[in-house]
């Protein structure tokens, strides 16, 4: 659950954005500007982070705010998932931020491609998720997180700067996930939709 101090700091950023996007008059852009400000020295206050390392993270948008995505693939082997092996030594589902030219379903793809050599299809949505709802640590922003189901048809590992390596785990012998990516319930829950012939889509 979000701290009330998170949940005022991330309404002062997102009103604030939106008049700087909308507002005309000159003076209430620079209140505007205030008010971001404020909601930036909020968040360093309160987590001891560099407000200009705050303001490039969280005060770096224009335009309506609305939330970033993120996409998760979900790729079975003989009853086990596939999982990459973080540079921190914990693990995750090949995934990351969709980028702006790109479809959720080539995101999909491109990202295990990008961390574990293989080539996919993308062929169904497990959930969408509010990332606030269910990972640890709290972001400043809000996520869309997308699990899909994917199909392996090719490929292999190569080295890369994001994973060292990647491996298969059964349901009840999973590592040290990387929690703030997916944690076991999400892990958990890509089984069931794997297992389950007409899954529907869950979201929040």
């Amino acid at each position: 659950m979000k701290e009330q101090w998170l949940e005022w700091a991330i309404e002062l950023q997102s009103l604030a954005q939106a008049g700087l996007t909308y507002g005309k008059d000159i003076f209430d852009r620079e209140r505007y500007e205030r008010i971001r400000e404020i909601s930036a020295e909020i968040m360093a206050y309160k987590t001891d982070i560099p407000v200009q390392k705050v303001k490039d993270l969280f005060c770096n948008e224009t335009g309506y705010q609305t939330p970033k995505l993120d996409t998760r693939a979900a790729i079975f082997q003989n009853g086990k998932i596939l999982l990459v092996k973080e540079n921190s030594g914990k693990w995750s589902l090949p995934g990351g931020w969709v980028d702006v030219n790109v479809s959720v379903k080539e995101n999909t793809i491109k990202e295990v491609k990008e961390e574990a050599g293989l080539d996919v299809t993308a062929d169904k949505v497990i959930a969408i998720q509010d990332r606030s709802k269910h990972n640890l640590p709290v972001y400043a922003y809000g996520v869309c997180k997308i699990f899909v189901l994917c199909t392996i048809i090719g490929g292999a590992f190569k080295e890369n700067i994001e994973t060292t390596g990647f491996a298969y785990f059964s349901e009840n012998e999973l590592p040290e996930l990387a929690t703030e990516k997916n944690n076991e319930e999400q892990v958990k829950m890509c089984f069931e939709a794997y297992r389950t012939k007409n899954w529907s889509t869950l979201f929040d």
